[in-house]
């Protein structure tokens, strides 16, 4: 099967509606994101069953922890006896994997709305089940990154609010009593947090999740 012809899902509700089945069935899920809403539509809801209680391996990018709720859900789930939760920094394919034996594969959005390509050719399963691996295995456990990574999240909200006010360097970091040369290292840390390639690509991806 090539990739122009896997099933296309032109939104969360068709995806949740077509899938749920697999999610409640399932013994494995693997699931790389940059954010939590690409997947929302895979949570649980009220009114389905989950009949068992699958192994849970999520992969994510740095910039889900800079929302306080949105880090203290994943610490959550971290927590529970059948969860695994990784952070890379590297770029990812955003995917969850049932079972080795089907794929979602997330678009991007468009006015709004996310489209969702499924795959069950096993041959294609497999090599995206082979990139999540190599993805994972270079992944820092959650609560190593955080620890590694408290102060940039604490200061995350003012940096993001200073770069947005559009003021200079030296004004920022004396607001934050750091040096400019700091100052200058963790807005380039919050950059590749957010994955962003600029200051504007940053607010872009900031206001994304939610942060400003």
């Amino acid at each position: 099967m090539s990739l122009d012809q896997v099933p296309v899902l032109h939104d969360e509700e068709e995806l949740f509606n077509r899938t749920a089945h697999l999610f409640a069935t399932a013994s494995e899920i693997a699931c790389a994101a940059r954010d939590l809403n690409t997947w929302a539509a895979s949570r649980p809801r009220a009114g389905v069953d989950q009949v068992s209680k699958p192994r849970v391996r999520k992969l994510y990018r740095p910039g889900v922890l800079l929302n306080p709720s949105t880090a203290q859900h994943l610490r959550t789930v971290a927590a529970t006896p059948d969860a695994e939760v990784r952070i890379t920094t590297d770029d990812l394919n955003e995917t969850i994997i049932i079972d080795r034996r089907f794929a979602i594969l997330a678009g991007d959005l468009h006015d709004g709305r996310r489209g969702y390509g499924v795959v069950t050719e096993a041959a294609v399963v497999q090599n995206v089940m082979s990139l999540f691996e190599a993805a994972w295995r270079t992944g820092i456990d959650l609560d190593v990154y955080d620890a590694q990574h408290a102060e940039l999240a604490s200061l995350a909200p003012r940096v993001l609010e200073l770069l947005a006010s559009g003021c200079k360097d030296e004004t920022a970091a004396r607001t934050l009593g750091l040096g400019v040369r700091t100052y200058r290292r963790r807005v380039a840390e919050l950059m590749s947090a957010l994955g962003a390639e600029s200051r504007f690509q940053a607010g872009a991806r900031a206001r994304d999740l939610g942060l400003i």
